[in-house]
């Protein structure tokens, strides 16, 4: 369906909207975009009287946005976002072959990145761009072909595949093991646990599945594998990190298992992607690609 055209304004137009509205100020847009304060003020004039919508209070030599404006200009500022980052894609790769994928920030590091070259010379001339998102979003709102997702099966407006499951152990580093000698899973209550944000029952789980009272647990908080696993290789406190993530830290001897008890999580990584990019193809490269990576995981 095509639009009416007094709601598709030049982009000129909203670029002056958007820069003054991020800066408060014609004067600081003017000089952003290499034009006269009198420029400006005469798009963001002639924007209004295009929309019959006052975007801005003015008062003397101040500006400041109204309430509709306010609005406009969060939407305005994602819709050029996005107009920027399609023209950096297609000139990065003219031929069409870009995947925008968000991952996992542990996920991605650990896991992907070091297989990525092997994918990248399966598939020449197919470029990938990574973006670091730690909880569901729209792909309505957001320049993504797809994302690592770890949870549920759900993804509102998205299609999945499984990609693995997921092993977790109770690891710390050998000078916490030794302090505090562990035999038994209720052991584990005498030291510090550390907690995931993303998973604030695991530890519970843990020790419902080996006998222990889950009663009153607690312990430090993180919001990122990342920063758990460095707590524990430092003596912090016992995590429960996926086994696949640390493998480094285990054969190095930073870390060992507190017990030898692993537990099952309750959630897996999948692949999701919005439905209508399902053809794009270099996601359904991709997703022939990493569906042969982790097979032995399912």
């Amino acid at each position: 369906m095509q639009l009416p055209r007094r709601f598709l304004p030049p982009l000129s137009w909203l670029a002056a909207f958007e820069a003054a509205a991020r800066t408060g100020s014609v004067t600081l847009a003017a000089k952003e975009l290499n034009l006269t304060q009198s420029a400006v003020s005469r798009q963001i004039r002639a924007l209004e009287d295009q929309l019959g919508v006052e975007l801005f209070h003015r008062e003397k030599q101040t500006i400041k946005l109204t309430i509709g404006g306010e609005g406009y200009a969060r939407e305005i500022r994602d819709a050029l976002f996005k107009i920027s980052a399609a023209s950096l894609n297609l000139r990065a790769n003219p031929y069409g072959g870009t995947l925008n994928l968000a991952i996992l920030p542990t996920f991605g590091t650990r896991w992907l990145a070091p297989r990525l070259p092997e994918f990248l010379a399966q598939n020449p001339g197919i470029t990938i761009n990574l973006v670091t998102k730690i909880t569901a979003f729209d792909f309505r709102l957001e320049p993504v072909d797809a994302a690592i997702h770890f949870g549920r099966p759900e993804w509102s407006s998205g299609e999945l595949a499984l990609l693995r499951h997921e092993i977790v152990v109770p690891a710390c580093s050998p000078q916490l093991r030794d302090q505090f000698e562990f035999s038994e899973p209720a052991d584990v209550r005498k030291a510090p646990l550390l907690h995931l944000s993303s998973r604030p029952d695991a530890w519970e789980r843990w020790m419902v599945i080996n006998g222990v009272s889950p009663d009153s647990v607690h312990g430090m908080l993180f919001d990122q594998f990342a920063t758990a696993t460095q707590a524990a290789v430092a003596g912090v406190g016992v995590a429960l990190l996926p086994r696949f993530l640390i493998e480094e830290e285990l054969a190095s001897g930073k870390l060992v298992c507190a017990l030898d008890l692993q537990m099952k999580s309750a959630e897996a990584y999948y692949l999701v992607w919005p439905s209508d990019r399902a053809s794009h193809p270099p996601l359904q490269a991709f997703k022939k690609w990493i569906l042969a990576e982790t097979a032995d995981q399912r």
